[in-house]
């Protein structure tokens, strides 16, 4: 079973408009609501992957309510969120239907009192006796701890269950001086983190402060990972335009069972570019083209970027420059 962590959770709302003016009234086409937070995004995919998978963290009020009742529609999803006194947030996304480009506008989450954290943390050590991997996913809710992602991540890493972290800012910085298995910034999340612009360079800076492995996402231009086996950027074949809401929760939902299953980097990283770009072609966040997805795996271009190794260490010759679904 893989787990992920939502500790500031969602519902997702998106309207889609024939065009986006500012300051001007609109008419909505379609209205969509669904749970969403990047773990439950991150969920939603693996289920469709056919990959058993437990969502925790925290929903609240009628919208919290509303969260769970939908979450319970979602075939293969096991539910194990905690409820808490004060709402769950909304999060809205205009899509623009000429354009395809989407305006997203995020609440703040609820307030979590001590009392329901010291909970969660009791939860969460149950649900690692039974999970092969976890995916700690997205920004904390007021009351949370700031050092939140690195306590949960130090807990993983006692229970011997491999880790990937998807967060941005100071519980990054924390979280990742924990040691994660993965991290998987985007480009602005890592320059922050390390100061460097030149994406090979903070990757390697990043793996430094403690991640085992880096997977950085460059937009359009795919992903870099910096592993201790070597580092590969990954390309979509061609630029992808629709809806970009839960592309980066799709790429994780690749990577961590990738991590569960401890497959190689380049097949991996095939994936996770693949999924996402799938999940760009789908009207809204957790879902993905399934038949773009297999078509795209057979076109990601993977390839090896100049990383220094210890002597004698070589990557294998099949994944220095490859395309295809990744061995």
């Amino acid at each position: 079973m893989i787990l992920t962590v939502t500790l500031n959770t969602a519902l997702d709302i998106t309207y889609r408009v024939p065009r986006l003016t500012p300051h001007a009234s609109h008419r909505v086409t379609e209205v969509t609501e669904r749970p969403g937070g990047k773990g439950l995004n991150v969920a939603r995919v693996l289920a469709a992957l056919g990959r058993p998978v437990t969502v925790t963290g925290f929903t609240g009020g009628p919208t919290g309510a509303a969260l769970r009742a939908q979450l319970a529609e979602d075939t293969g999803v096991r539910d194990a969120l905690l409820d808490v006194a004060d709402r769950t947030r909304r999060t809205v996304a205009v899509v623009d239907e000429r354009t395809g480009d989407t305006t997203q506008l995020n609440e703040p989450g609820p307030l979590i009192s001590p009392a329901e954290w010291a909970r969660f943390l009791t939860s969460y050590e149950e649900l690692l006796t039974s999970a092969d991997a976890i995916a700690l996913c997205g920004s904390l809710p007021p009351g949370v701890p700031v050092g939140a992602y690195a306590q949960l991540i130090r807990a993983a890493r006692a229970a011997r269950v491999p880790v990937l972290l998807d967060t941005s800012g100071e519980p990054l910085r924390r979280g990742i001086a924990a040691r994660p298995d993965v991290v998987k910034p985007n480009a602005d999340e890592l320059a922050e983190l390390t100061g460097s612009h030149e994406p090979l360079r903070a990757t390697r800076d990043a793996r430094r402060r403690g991640a085992h492995a880096v997977v950085a996402s460059l937009g359009a231009d795919g992903l870099l990972a910096a592993t201790p086996d070597g580092a590969w950027q990954a390309a979509p074949p061609a630029a992808v335009r629709g809806n970009p809401t839960g592309a980066g929760d799709s790429a994780v939902a690749a990577l961590v069972a990738g991590l569960a299953e401890a497959s190689p980097w380049p097949r991996r990283l095939t994936q996770a570019v693949a999924l996402s770009a799938a999940t760009v072609l789908a009207p809204v966040a957790g879902e993905f083209d399934a038949v773009a997805y297999e078509e795209f795996l057979g076109r990601v271009a993977v390839t090896e970027r100049a990383e220094a190794r210890p002597a004698g260490h070589a990557a294998p010759a099949a994944y220095r420059t490859q395309s295809g679904r990744g061995g």
